[in-house]
């Protein structure tokens, strides 16, 4: 197809703010893990599919197949729609205290 580009899975994208690999980062609604470190506004290999274990707000619980939202203040996955971007969903349980979730990034939205 001559208007193909890429899959789209790992997407060299401005920082948004300084990053280590595996950071989460949300830059507009993209949000990845970062492949490896980043000054902010440098570029940054972001993975937008795959499953991954997250930070998470200490206090959210999640049960498998739930919605799961990153807070960019934070930078903090989390169970709070308000101004939050949907970022995947749990694959695992994950009880309120437990320090992460494993979840299944869906790209952008």
């Amino acid at each position: 197809m001559k208007n193909y580009v890429q899959a789209g899975v790992n997407l060299t994208l401005p920082a948004p703010y300084a990053l280590k690999g595996g950071d989460g980062a949300l830059v507009g609604l993209i949000f990845g893990i970062a492949a490896e470190d980043a000054a902010q506004d440098g570029e940054v290999d972001l993975v937008t599919k795959g499953v991954f274990n997250l930070a998470k707000v200490g206090a959210d619980a999640f049960a498998v197949g739930a919605a799961v939202y990153w807070n960019n203040t934070s930078k903090l996955a989390t169970s709070t729609v308000g101004s939050n971007a949907k970022i995947g969903v749990a694959v695992s349980a994950s009880v309120s205290g437990a320090a992460s979730v494993a979840v299944r990034l869906n790209g952008a939205f």
